[in-house]
C-alpha cells in the first residue's frame, strides 16, 4: 500500500470510533431522558478485593553464638554457648551444619535455661571446615553462620 492509501484507511477507522462513540453517547442520553431511573452506588463492598493484613511475626527473636575453640583436632568437643531472645525457657535448640547446599540438623541439641543462655557440646570426628549454626527445634529463628576448622 502507499502511504496515501494508509493515511486514507487510518481516518477511515479514527471516524468509524468516532461515530460510534457519539452514538453511544447519544443513546445514554436518550435513556436518561425518559425517565428509566438511573442506578445509584450503593454502599456495600460487594465485589471489592478483601485487604488481610499480612501475617507478621508477634515477637522477633534472636540467636547469639560463640565458640570455645575455633580451630580443634578430630576427637576434640568444641563448646557453642550463646544467648536467645524472643524464644521461651526449656525451647529446644539445635546444632545445624551446611552440607551440600543446605542446612542439615545434626543430633546435638540443648534447652534454653531461664536466664536466656544455652551451651551446647559438639565433636567432631571428620576433618575438614565445618559451617554450623544454632536454630530453634522449629526452624523460626538461627544464629549467624560460625566456621571451625577440623584438622
Amino acid at each position: 500500500m502507499s502511504p496515501t492509501r494508509d493515511h486514507r484507511a487510518a481516518r477511515a477507522i479514527a471516524a468509524g470510533a468516532l461515530s460510534a462513540a457519539v452514538l453511544s453517547s447519544g443513546t445514554a442520553g436518550a435513556v436518561a431522558a425518559t425517565g428509566t431511573p438511573t442506578p445509584k452506588p450503593s454502599m456495600t463492598r460487594t465485589g471489592m478485593p478483601s485487604m488481610k493484613p499480612s501475617r507478621m511475626p508477634t515477637a522477633m527473636g534472636s540467636i547469639t553464638v560463640s565458640a570455645n575453640h575455633k580451630a580443634v583436632k578430630v576427637g576434640n568437643t568444641v563448646v557453642f554457648t550463646g544467648r536467645v531472645k524472643g524464644v521461651k525457657a526449656g525451647s529446644t535448640l539445635v546444632l545445624q551444619h551446611m552440607r551440600n547446599g543446605k542446612w542439615t540438623t545434626l543430633k546435638t541439641t540443648a534447652a534454653v535455661n531461664k536466664n536466656g543462655t544455652y551451651t551446647i557440646k559438639r565433636t567432631f570426628t571428620n576433618k575438614g571446615t565445618e559451617k554450623v549454626r544454632v536454630a530453634t527445634k522449629s526452624g523460626t529463628f538461627h544464629s549467624s553462620p560460625l566456621t571451625v576448622n577440623v584438622s
